[in-house]
């Protein structure tokens, strides 16, 4: 559903520009708000979810589908924990709808869908991988990488069932703004991809604010 947001962006207490291909790290406490801007239009923010407090707490896309009976989250959505607590709730929505079926690229998917020698193309497994590596003080380690969600990304459900990337639906400027429901470990991989139409086959920087 679209939804406009009434927050000033100059109330904003952080304020960055992730680039194609880079990693946004933050912790966001419960009861502020998180934006996420989709600067020029058809990219893909692959992002994970943490209880900031327990990271073995996570977000859980099952959970968080069967909670709202709808595979695709906008507003009025609540990302549901792996103990099927809330986390946040999406409270605008300026794109339509988000994608938490499709997962997140790495250079093994990118060697099954496209070809072997597309393998060494930086994906979205990587940009989180490095982002562990370089703060080791959150505690995060591969094994916590697991459900995410795709924000501006268009993946629809076939008829028979299954999932195709298809071009997006966001457009300059479009974002999404969600609601802490508990303190968050935020971590985002703006998509480097370029095997399929996710980023319009030209990843391009995202803007992230915090309120």
């Amino acid at each position: 559903m679209l939804t406009e947001s009434t927050r000033n962006p100059a109330d904003a207490i952080c304020h960055a520009t992730v680039k194609a291909g880079d990693y946004w790290l933050y912790k966001v406490t419960e009861g502020q708000t998180l934006r996420i801007t989709d600067l020029e239009g058809n990219q893909a923010a692959d992002t994970l979810f943490f209880n900031a407090d327990d990271i073995a707490e996570r977000y859980s896309m099952p959970d968080t589908v069967r909670g709202q009976g709808n595979v695709f989250l906008t507003t009025g959505t609540i990302l549901r924990s792996s103990d099927d607590r809330p986390m946040l709730e999406i409270v605008a929505d300026t794109c339509g709808r988000h994608d938490t079926l499709g997962g997140a690229c790495a250079t093994e998917s990118n060697t099954v869908r496209y070809d072997l020698e597309k393998r060494h193309m930086h994906a979205c497994r990587d940009s989180w991988m490095l982002a562990i590596a370089e703060h080791p003080e959150f505690g995060l380690t591969r094994r916590d990488i697991t459900h995410n969600i795709n924000f501006f990304m268009n993946v629809p459900v076939t008829g028979d069932g299954g999932l195709c990337f298809a071009d997006g639906i966001s457009a300059p400027g479009k974002y999404v703004e969600l609601v802490a429901k508990m303190n968050v470990l935020v971590l985002i991989s703006n998509c480097p991809q370029l095997n399929n139409p996710c980023n319009g086959y030209n990843p391009t920087p995202i803007a992230v604010t915090v309120w």
